[in-house]
């Protein structure tokens, strides 16, 4: 009674919030829109206002409702708890394995699920439904991510691969350094390596030298979803989804034979060994240190190696990279006795019709005649080979960088030019004072009796020209 004292004594105009806390509000389908599910004590709460002589806007005011919600509980005779309509949210039911599998790869956009669902799985059912059926797998991925623990792998098992980025200065100029690290996940030992860009030139020769570094390589490698490993995902015939590695460098890692492995989508802390290792050469290199150029960045790099990071204590296993590797070379594969993949892949060029063929970023001329022929090219160290119909007609040192051109002037029309000038003039110098062609001096001529020619005249075989001039 003292209760309904009190609440009667409050003005239309106010809105005790205290009421409205009452209980518990489940947003239903549409938070957007009235019709929230009420909880047993708010319900309870409307019903004793409305006894109170409160009328219903006074109480929708106070509730932070809508007054149709305010009768609608007001009709009910006991307070029930709120269900879904018979058949809501199964529409989703022939999709969930497929949800399930695709959410992790959209970083669990209800969005893009959405319009995936409605364009490709001919989902007709609401966005909300979506929605809220997302809602618990990407709970549960972020309970996964506060729980997960470190994940050990045997010798000669595993390395783990990743870029960083760095900003130093290259004497008065800025510039973006980008590190390639492998870290071996057993014994922690690392390969770094800067480079000005990420593409596959650079991430298979970093690869190569990485296994020359170590003598070896693991069964697998652990990289995340860059695009120069994978191009995303497709469907098999038993209708599962697997990654599409990049081509090319599908066929390196069968050269070399690892089994590349990827990160689960947004999962980069799988590869948390090799992110510490990138962490540590941007925090202990690179800080107070100076360059000239890539070249001095990577000298000093490879110095730091071996002077500091191999030999530090590492935080995790409490030893010295260098001495833990030991027990580890044994089981790496070895890769000394094996040709380079850059060195052995065979490229095919079509010449363009300025003469230059493209290859990695850069331009190289080939003689101009060959324009809209195939070549194939391959590298033997630091050059560039270039071959057409197994003859070699072109070779240039390997540029750096992208957009270079590397021009051998006797490629181009002109010098065609001057080298038929060149034997025309050689064939005038040939030729006698008197008019007449000289003989090579090896010639040597046959001499005849002259009788032979009076027969041939006798029986006129030598035509009448010949003896009107005789």
């Amino acid at each position: 009674m003292e209760r309904e004292e009190r609440m009667s004594g409050v003005n239309a105009g106010q809105r005790p919030r205290a009421l409205a806390s009452i209980g518990v509000t489940v947003s239903g389908l549409k938070p957007d829109t009235e019709g929230d599910v009420i909880g047993r004590e708010q319900w309870k709460a409307i019903h004793e206002r409305r006894g109170a002589g409160a009328n219903i806007s006074v109480i929708a005011r106070e509730f932070d409702l809508d007054r149709k919600t305010v009768r609608g509980v007001l009709r009910q005779a006991a307070w029930s708890p709120y269900r879904r309509e018979k058949g809501a949210g199964r529409v989703l039911d022939a999709h969930r394995a497929w949800l399930v599998e695709r959410a992790p790869q959209v970083n669990y956009s209800a969005r893009i699920l959405y319009q995936e669902l409605r364009g490709q799985r001919g989902f007709t059912g609401s966005y909300e439904t979506v929605k809220l059926a997302v809602r618990p797998l990407r709970a549960q991925a972020c309970l996964a991510g506060l729980t997960q623990r470190r994940f050990e792998t045997g010798p000669g098992e595993q390395a783990q691969v990743d870029w960083g980025q760095i900003s130093v200065r290259f004497g008065e100029q800025r510039t973006k350094v980008h590190i390639f690290v492998m870290t071996l996940g057993y014994r922690r030992r690392g390969y770094a390596e800067g480079f000005l860009h990420e593409r596959i030139p650079d991430l298979l020769a970093a690869h190569e030298r990485a296994f020359a570094h170590f003598g070896g390589r693991c069964e697998c490698l652990l990289y995340d979803r860059m695009r120069t490993v994978v191009l995303g995902t497709v469907t098999d015939t038993d209708g599962h989804r697997r990654p599409q590695f990049n081509t090319t460098f599908a066929a390196f890692a069968d050269h070399w034979g690892f089994t590349p492995r990827l990160c689960r989508p947004y999962r980069a802390q799988t590869k948390g060994k090799v992110e510490s290792g990138v962490k540590y050469v941007k925090r202990n290199f690179v800080p107070g240190r100076t360059f000239a150029d890539l070249d001095d960045f990577n000298r000093q790099l490879a110095c730091w190696q071996a002077q500091v990071a191999d030999l530090r204590i590492h935080g995790t296993t409490h030893q010295r990279p260098i001495d833990r590797f030991g027990d580890e070379v044994p089981a790496l594969v070895p890769t000394a006795s094996q040709a380079s993949f850059l060195q052995a892949m065979v490229r095919s060029r079509v010449v363009a019709e300025d003469w230059l063929v493209s290859i990695d970023g850069n331009r190289y001329s080939v003689p101009f005649g060959l324009i809209g022929r195939t070549v194939e090219v391959v590298r033997a160290g630091g050059t560039w080979l270039i071959h057409h119909r197994g003859r070699l007609v072109a070779e240039h040192p390997v540029l750096a960088g992208r957009a270079q051109l590397s021009v051998c002037p006797q490629h181009g029309p002109g010098a065609a030019m001057r080298n038929a000038r060149k034997r025309h003039a050689d064939a005038s110098a040939a030729m006698a004072t008197d008019g007449l062609r000289r003989l090579p001096d090896d010639v040597s001529v046959e001499v005849r009796d002259l009788a032979i020619y009076d027969t041939l005249l006798q029986s006129g075989a030598l035509g009448d020209g010949l003896r009107e001039v005789a």
